[in-house]
Formats: structure tokens, C-alpha cells, sequence
């Protein structure tokens, strides 16, 4: 799409300079092509530095061609003190652009302010259609981004239902493949994320970023929590239980809102864990301590979802002696 939006925009630059009479109608397509950016937001603050950096360039080249004429190593002196002060002035972006419009006028070997016009008329043509192919058209993202979210969510189910597996199995393995998956297609949301609040000038939505954020810190927790996996190397009624907890979850973690079930269910096992007798051996006490832990992280985890998630609106909150037992 950016391809088509740069095609169309030097068209319109070349159609638009022939037509007003400006010469250098190709300097113009070729500044276009220099204009097209990513997002409406970047596109804005990179057209502006091209263009300010173009103007500020043209100022010190019409002095130092008028002062000292064109030679080549005028060119030299130019990029020698241009180039700094333009990246001093924070328009380094536009050095590029600068340059186009510069070296058109040594090549004319002419300075007069027909000249410099015509240049001005040249970056306002070319630039100005960049923008406004950009402003016009910029594709949704809330398709690819849904369709990142609905990755993501599936694979942190698959997550959760291979440590419910590996508590209730210790023997059981898994390759961890899902966990390197999960976190390039979060990287992956969180960059079409930003572009699309880029693309929003007015009202931006933060929804999204909020949510591949969130997704960020779960996993450096789900990590924390396959550590601790590693160290339940015993079949233990704790550790059926705690089973339970991510069997629920891998449920939960597909829905928009924040059910409060897997909190509800882990409030109740860590009422039956201070009810519980006392370890025996110190295996035991390793085993069970781990599963503790792990009962930690998962309620960490589970903060995490509850700050940024909304709360399920219309489910009751009352069936607190059953939803372990179910």
C-alpha cells in the first residue's frame, strides 16, 4: 500500500507542477517519493522537518554559491557545515530532502530569487501531495490487530493448559514453542498498535497498546511461572488443585473482560492451603512451597489482567464454595 500511495502521490506532484508552470516538474515527483511515510502522525512531523531543512539549506547554499561560486568543493564546504546545523536544528530527517533541492541549484549555476522560489514551489508541490495521499488514505488495522490478539490469546491457552498438564504430570513435556510464538506476535501487536495511534490525529485510542502491554508483563510472568513448574517434580493433591486454576484460566484468557473466576478460585485454594497438615519430608515441603509461589505469580498474573481489562458487567459473584469442586 505504501508503494501505491508513493505512485500516486508523485503522479499528482509531476500532474500539479506542469500544470502551475513550475520548473523541475520531476524534482517535484522525486521530492513526493522523499514525503510518504508510515503513519499519518510521523508523516506530519517528517514532511515538516523536510521542509523547513530544505528552506534552511537553501539559505546557506544561496550564500556560499553568491560568495564563492559553483565549484565542486563548494558542495564539500556545504555538507560540511549544512548537514550539522540542520541535525542541530532537529530536522535531521530532511538533510535528504535538502540535499535534492540543493544540488538542483548548483546544477542550474544560477542564484536569484526566481530561483529560490522555484524551489519553495517544488517542496510545497512534492510535499504537499505526500501528505495528502497520506492524510487520505491510511489502511485499518482492527482486523490484523484482532486477528494478532486472537494468536496471541490462543497461545497463551495452549500455555496454561500444558502447565495444568505438567502439575497434574510431572513427567509430562512440552517444547515451549507457543511461548517464543506468543512473544513475537506481542511485539508484533504492540508495533501496529503504535501505528495505528499514529494514524488517529485526533482522539487517539489507546485501547490496543493497552492490551499487547498487558500481554508484555504476563509474560515475563508465565516465565517466572514455568520456573517454578520445573521444581514440582512429584505428583501432589496441591498441585491437582492448582491444575484447576489453569484450566480456568486458559478459558478465561480469550475473553474482553475480566471474569474474576480464576482470582475466586485461587482465593479459595489458598484458604484450603492454611488448612492443610504440615509437609512430612523435606521433598514435600520443596513440592508444596513451589506450588505456593506458583499460586503467587499466577495472582500477580492475574492483577495484571484485572487493571487492564474492564470487569465482566453482568455475572454474579456468589458462587464462591463451588467453583473449586466443579
Amino acid at each position: 500500500m505504501r508503494i501505491v500511495k508513493t505512485a500516486i502521490a508523485t503522479l499528482l506532484a509531476i500532474l500539479i507542477a506542469e500544470f502551475t508552470g513550475v520548473d523541475g516538474a520531476l524534482s517535484a515527483g522525486l521530492l513526493a517519493i522523499l514525503g510518504v511515510d508510515v503513519t499519518r502522525k510521523r508523516s506530519l512531523v517528517t514532511i515538516s522537518a523536510r521542509f523547513f531543512a530544505s528552506i534552511l539549506g537553501l539559505i546557506l547554499a544561496f550564500i556560499l554559491f553568491y560568495v564563492l561560486g559553483f565549484h565542486i568543493w563548494v558542495l564539500a564546504i556545504y555538507i560540511l557545515i549544512a548537514f550539522p546545523l540542520i541535525a542541530k536544528a532537529r530536522f535531521k530527517e530532511g538533510i535528504v530532502t535538502s540535499s535534492v533541492v540543493v544540488f538542483r541549484v548548483f546544477g542550474g549555476e544560477e542564484v536569484s530569487w526566481h530561483v529560490m522560489l522555484t524551489q519553495v514551489e517544488l517542496l510545497i508541490i512534492g510535499l504537499g501531495s505526500a501528505l495528502l495521499v497520506n492524510f487520505l488514505y491510511m489502511p485499518k488495522p482492527e482486523e490484523k490487530l484482532m486477528e494478532i490478539r486472537r494468536q496471541v490469546d490462543g497461545r497463551f491457552s495452549v500455555i496454561f493448559r500444558q502447565i495444568a498438564a505438567s502439575l497434574r504430570d510431572p513427567y509430562h513435556l512440552w517444547d515451549g514453542k507457543e511461548l517464543t510464538e506468543a512473544a513475537k506476535l506481542v511485539d508484533e501487536g504492540l508495533s501496529a498498535a503504535r501505528r495505528a495511534v499514529e494514524n488517529q490525529m485526533i482522539f487517539p485510542n489507546e485501547a490496543w497498546t493497552v492490551y499487547f502491554y498487558m500481554r508484555k508483563q504476563q509474560l515475563d510472568r508465565i516465565e517466572g511461572m514455568l520456573e517454578l513448574i520445573s521444581q514440582v517434580y512429584q505428583r501432589m493433591p496441591q498441585g491437582e488443585i492448582a491444575a484447576l486454576l489453569f484450566d480456568r484460566l486458559s478459558i478465561d484468557v480469550s475473553q474482553e473482560e475480566y471474569t474474576g473466576i480464576t482470582e475466586r478460585m485461587l482465593a479459595e485454594l489458598e484458604q484450603q492451603f492454611k488448612t492443610m497438615e504440615l509437609p512430612s519430608t523435606r521433598e514435600e515441603f520443596e513440592i508444596r512451597s513451589a506450588i505456593l509461589q506458583l499460586c503467587r505469580e499466577l495472582s500477580l498474573y492475574l492483577e495484571v489482567s484485572k487493571k487492564s481489562k474492564a470487569p465482566l458487567p453482568l455475572k454474579a459473584a456468589g458462587r464462591k464454595k463451588t467453583l473449586l469442586g466443579r
